[in-house]
Parts: structure tokens; sequence; C-alpha cells
């Protein structure tokens, strides 16, 4: 996206406002195409659980980054992979599994250049294919985000720490394996669930830093803004598209 573009974004999750997302899985620049088309204020393009290799993140970040940030998950809070993604052009990235302050800072380390981190310089996309190089080192350390996730009781115990480590843009719940790491998986709505959800969107409002979490649909998206949550990504492309395809084909079999 444009450096005004990300600028803007950045700001705008600085200052906690509501920003919706959704989840892509395909590899399909098409499908990243109507969905920044859609409205939505970001886009979650998910190499971890997804079908998706580094060549289908970059075809999809250029198809919409003029317009709709795009955010990568990498599969693992490895150095080789963040900076891979980030080499897209990606806004940022969100990192996985991140169960405490060291593994958060660890995320720092791998995503920003010497002196601040450890990243590797390259002459990607990101970097203009050479073009932008020294530009790309004297700004991307400030302009990209770098987001933990946390989606384990363990990271709970640990996120006043995780939220308090310099560089962290946002914490994003996975409140699936948040519930499977309390015994409960997928029941989102056990109370035990619901405190752990709250403890962490207690402890990044008293840094303040942004909060997001993933949900199933618009309406829980409204209650996660209503609560706090900034940056939300509701459900994903294959479930909309078969969610509007089952709509249809009921609809004309009445």
């Amino acid at each position: 996206m444009s450096d005004t573009s990300n600028a803007r974004f950045r700001a705008r999750l600085e200052r906690r406002k509501p920003l919706l997302g959704t989840l892509l899985t395909l590899p399909s620049p098409e499908i990243a195409e109507v969905m920044a088309a859609a409205g939505f204020d970001w886009l979650f393009i998910d190499m971890e659980h997804g079908l998706l290799d580094f060549a289908a993140v970059q075809r999809m970040v250029q198809a919409v980054s003029h317009s709709c940030p795009c955010i990568v998950r990498v599969p693992h809070n490895e150095p080789i992979l963040i900076a891979k993604a980030l080499d897209t052009g990606a806004a940022g990235i969100i990192v996985p599994h991140v169960n405490t302050a060291s593994e958060a800072r660890a995320a720092v380390r791998a995503a920003k250049y010497p002196p601040v981190g450890e990243r590797s310089i390259g002459v990607a996309r990101a970097q203009g294919y050479g073009g932008r190089l020294q530009a790309a080192i004297a700004h991307d350390n400030d302009d990209t985000l770098i987001v933990a996730q946390v989606e384990h009781i363990a990271a709970v115990a640990n996120i006043r720490e995780i939220v308090g480590v310099p560089g962290i843009s946002a914490v994003f719940i996975g409140p699936f394996d948040l519930s499977a790491s309390l015994g409960k998986p997928g029941e989102i709505d056990a109370p035990d669930v619901q405190e752990a959800i709250a403890a962490i969107v207690s402890a990044s409002a008293a840094k303040p830093l942004a909060c997001g979490i993933f949900v199933v649909d618009g309406e829980a998206a409204g209650r996660a803004f209503a609560a706090g949550h900034s940056l939300v990504c509701a459900t994903t492309e294959t479930l909309l598209l078969g969610q509007a395809a089952a709509d249809l084909v009921g609809r004309a079999k009445r």
C-alpha cells in the first residue's frame, strides 16, 4: 500500500479505532480484491492454516495494498519467515503462539532492521527490488506493524509483560486455541474463557495498546468493538462463500 495509506492505518490502530478485517486462506489475488472492494479496513492473510506460499502472498498484497493493508500471519515465530513475509510489501505480520515476553521480543528483533533488530536486508518487493532500499532501511522499522497473537492460557499469565515489549503494535486473541488451552475447545462463551479474554483486553488498554480478536460473523464483530477490541477479524473467505452459496440454494429451492 502507499506510505500515506499505511501511515493512516497505523495511526488508526495506535488510537485503537475500530478496524474490521477478514481472514484469507486461499491463494487468490482476485478474492483479495473482492474483499478489499467490499470495504474491509484490512485483510488477514493466513500462512499458518491457509494454502499459501510466499509467492501467493505477494500476489495478494500486490493486488490490494494500494487501497487495503494486508497483515500476514506467519506459520512460526522464525526470523526467515518473518523477513520473507515483510519482503512481500505487507503492512505487517501476525506472529502466532506468543506466550512470553521473550517470544514477543524475538518477533520484534526479526521484524526490525539493525541496529534495533536483526532483520536481514534484502532487495525484494518491499525494498522496491532495490530501488528504495535506503528508504526501507530508514523508515520500515517505524512503519511495520508487529502483532503478537495470544492464544494460550500461558500467554494470559504473561500478558502484562507481553504488551510491554517495545515494538509490539497490537495483540490479537485466538479464541479457539485459547479455549482449547483451558480444556474447553470451541467453547468461546465459557466463563473462564471470557475471563481470560477480558484480562487480555484490560492489560492492553492499560498500556494502552490495540487489542484484536477473531470472531465468526458481523454481529460478533460489533460486540467485540463494543468490548474494547479494535483489530477485529470477522470470519474467513471460505465461510463467507459457503454461507452465501447455501443461502442462495435455500432461497431458490423453497
